[in-house]
């Protein structure tokens, strides 16, 4: 029994936001310390064995650009781990890396999950963890987290609505008294809509283009509500026709009309979640309003368009990448609150 205070001693606790598209680390006492992507390039070798050759930044610039026997892979999908052996050994390296690889450290880690996840899905994630060299696994929703990384006054009996649209998934929760009174989680986010802007170009000009470009699409010209003037963006890909690598300039308007489907898909999941609001908290949402976060929260006007759908106020977060992470990170100096908003 001696072991595990003095292994204490040793280990920073970390909260973890293990997202489909970035993986955030948060060290008490430090905050956060890693961002990065959550891909992991291999090598598959014969027998089937395989090599990690990268992980995080380095990997995600080797994603569409490798030969036949690498493959650069993101090990979560919609929030929830796809290849098991990959995401652990992905949390390992990025565990040792912010340990500065003392093995000896056993941390205690709190890791977001998304609130639509099955009993396995959450055993794969705390299994996936403790065999990367955690001492002990505490699971968050993620707009819980969200919620304490926006200071919303979640232990009082009043609404806090969080809208958190990350890479795989979109979670709309309301909270009061430290419990989520209703939510909805939808596997629609930011990658859907690189997804939808691949496709259309691909179907009306024939282009072949990959999904960092689509990205860079979203992050540079997408937005959710038409803008003033039109914003355009130059794009190269692969004629389908010729075979030849081509550029073509598109807009602005275009690009908030391939990502429509996807857009109103989150708007249709707060709308479910507002009808499921008891009254007495729907009094407060008028007052409040809805609180924005995620990387999906930062497609331009996408507060505007809310604001217009809902009459209710809508606020971004400062940060809303880091909200979720900032969140499960305060939640390790708060050990009573802990035991309240831990799934099990």
């Amino acid at each position: 029994m001696l072991l595990d205070p003095v292994l204490g001693l040793f280990s920073n606790d970390l909260a973890i936001d293990l997202g489909t598209a970035n993986t955030l680390v948060y060290v008490k006492g430090k905050g956060i310390v890693l961002n990065e992507p959550s891909v992991v390039a291999v090598r598959r070798r014969d027998q089937g064995r395989s090599k990690i050759l990268a992980i995080g930044k380095e990997a995600k610039t080797m994603l569409g650009r490798t030969p036949g026997d690498i493959i650069a892979t993101r090990p979560m999908a919609d929030g929830v781990i796809a290849d098991f052996d990959i995401t652990e050994t992905m949390l390992r390296y990025f565990i040792r890396k912010v340990h500065n690889r003392r093995s000896l450290v056993r941390p205690r880690i709190i890791i977001s999950v998304p609130s639509g996840v099955t009993q396995v899905e959450k055993r794969a994630v705390r299994e996936s963890a403790e065999s990367a060299g955690a001492r002990e696994v505490f699971l968050i929703e993620e707009p819980m987290a969200a919620a304490i990384g926006a200071d919303l006054p979640i232990t009082e009996p009043t609404s806090n609505i969080i809208v958190d649209i990350g890479g795989g998934t979109t979670e709309v929760a309301v909270i009061s008294l430290a419990g989520t009174v209703c939510s909805r989680s939808v596997r629609v986010g930011g990658d859907k809509m690189d997804e939808a802007i691949l496709q259309h170009i691909k179907r009306k000009y024939n282009l072949l283009i990959g999904l960092q470009t689509a990205e860079l699409i979203k992050i540079t010209v997408g937005n959710a509500y038409p803008t003033d003037e039109p914003e355009y963006i130059e794009v190269k890909g692969r004629d389908l026709v010729t075979g030849i690598p081509k550029i073509l300039t598109i807009d602005s308007e275009e690009v908030r009309k391939a990502i429509s489907e996807k857009v109103e898909t989150i708007i249709e999941t707060v709308r479910i979640v507002l009808e499921q609001t008891p009254p007495e908290l729907s009094a407060d949402v008028v007052d409040k309003g809805i609180v924005l976060t995620g990387g999906g929260a930062l497609l331009k006007n996408l507060d505007v368009l809310l604001r217009e759908e809902t009459r209710l106020p809508i606020t971004i977060t400062d940060d809303p990448i880091t909200t979720v992470v900032l969140g499960a990170g305060k939640v390790l100096d708060n050990l009573s609150l802990l035991k309240e908003i831990t799934v099990t």
